[in-house]
């Protein structure tokens, strides 16, 4: 890299009108959490039940989550496996976004699980048969090399430090090491990725009796999977340009913009599999049947995958900041919406006895998360060096 794409720290005031907003959402959260790990438990503060065992904590907080992090294996693939060089401004942010968020899907799923104290049990007790076991050691597998890929950083902010000398030493030794194998935790989280975003579809395919027909279909795997690719880089572009106004900085649309295209690659073979999948299946006659169902598989569809997919395919939505910030922002959406409608709208079980609708302390959890993820991102891009761009690589002295 030349001295202008170095990532350097935004140097940024961190304390402004939003950030006080998100420590009250936090500090909301922090208070709904302490009530429920240590007074009333899981039927305290959430509103499943039997018939309706997963709520917004895992469809939202756990299954969405995974999907938005995509970006991060996404930006690294193809920097650092395909090599386009071009791209190596946005893979620490992506990074970034990916670590905080299977982070906060871990500590969503501890919300979720009735004795949160064992979610440690899948690393000693193994069941093969198991696809949930298999997402949860992915997961746990993948937040370990997330980690191990963000130790450069670290080790960056305090190579520059000539207060503490002998920690520059060991932090430039160890970056040295870390150089030399980083290619190999860069193609395990490729993998790894890979396999735990399709196997959260193939939870729903051992549910057939209890799916509604528009998204019951025995390649729910893979359209999960490919979700995962289709959101990836739309969810960088949302995260560069929300955080490059965040930050008072210009987008950097010379990398979004020829990033975009990669967009409507990957969301024409979605679209394109899943009406393929839906004429196989003759799904597509529950379209007209006016139900929410229907209805919410519509909106899905329209605005989060096919408006989107439209609008990318003209070079001036690509190149215009508000244009191409809506675009992204509407995948991501339909993104959300989708494994929503999964693991909600779709979910039919039988003898339903009572409905489920989220309680306000499931609500404030999910916003609290949210918002303790965007707390601790503005605090890293203003401390380390996770930011390239040529505004602040100007002003480091």
């Amino acid at each position: 890299m030349s001295g202008h794409e170095l990532p350097v720290p935004a140097n940024r005031k961190f304390f402004t009108p939003g950030v006080f907003l998100l420590l009250i959402l936090a500090a909301i959260m922090a208070c709904v959490a302490v009530y429920r790990f240590v007074f009333v438990g899981l039927a305290g503060v959430a509103n499943i039940n039997q018939q309706y065992p997963w709520g917004i904590w895992i469809s939202i907080d756990v299954a969405t989550g995974v999907a938005l992090a995509a970006g991060g294996f996404t930006t690294a693939t193809l920097a650092h496996i395909f090599h386009r060089e071009h791209y190596h401004a946005i893979a620490r942010p992506a990074l970034l976004t990916a670590m905080l968020g299977y982070t906060f899907v871990g500590i969503g799923l501890m919300f979720d699980l009735g004795r949160w104290y064992n979610i440690w049990h899948p690393i000693i007790l193994w069941q093969g048969n198991s696809v949930l076991f298999e997402v949860g050691m992915c997961v746990v597998c993948y937040i370990n090399v997330l980690y191990i890929e963000f130790l450069p950083v670290i080790y960056e902010r305090f190579q520059d430090d000539l207060r503490w000398p002998t920690l520059k030493r060991i932090c430039t030794a160890l970056n040295g090491v870390l150089g030399k194998t980083m290619f190999l935790f860069v193609i395990a989280g490729t993998v790894l990725s890979c396999l735990h975003q399709s196997s959260l579809g193939n939870l729903m395919v051992i549910a057939p009796s209890k799916f509604h027909d528009l998204w019951d279909t025995s390649i729910c795997s893979l359209l999960f999977l490919l979700s995962a690719f289709m959101v990836g880089f739309p969810m960088v572009i949302f995260e560069s340009m929300f955080a490059s106004w965040s930050l008072k900085l210009k987008p950097e649309m010379e990398i979004l913009s020829p990033l975009s295209k990669y967009i409507v690659f990957f969301t024409g073979v979605y679209l394109t599999v899943k009406v393929t999948d839906m004429l196989i299946r003759g799904s597509y006659t529950y379209l007209t049947e006016g139900s929410l169902q229907s209805n919410c598989f519509i909106i899905e569809m329209v605005f989060g995958v096919i408006v989107p997919f439209v609008m990318l395919m003209f070079a001036r939505v690509r190149n215009t900041p508000r244009l191409l910030f809506i675009a992204a922002l509407l995948i991501v959406l339909g993104v959300v919406f989708n494994r929503v409608n999964v693991f909600l709208i779709a979910y039919q079980p039988p003898y339903v006895t009572k409905s489920y609708f989220p309680s306000i302390f499931e609500i404030s959890v999910t916003l609290g998360l949210m918002a303790t993820l965007m707390l601790i991102y503005r605090l890293a891009v203003t401390y380390l060096p996770v930011i390239t761009h040529p505004e602040l690589s100007a002003r480091k002295p």
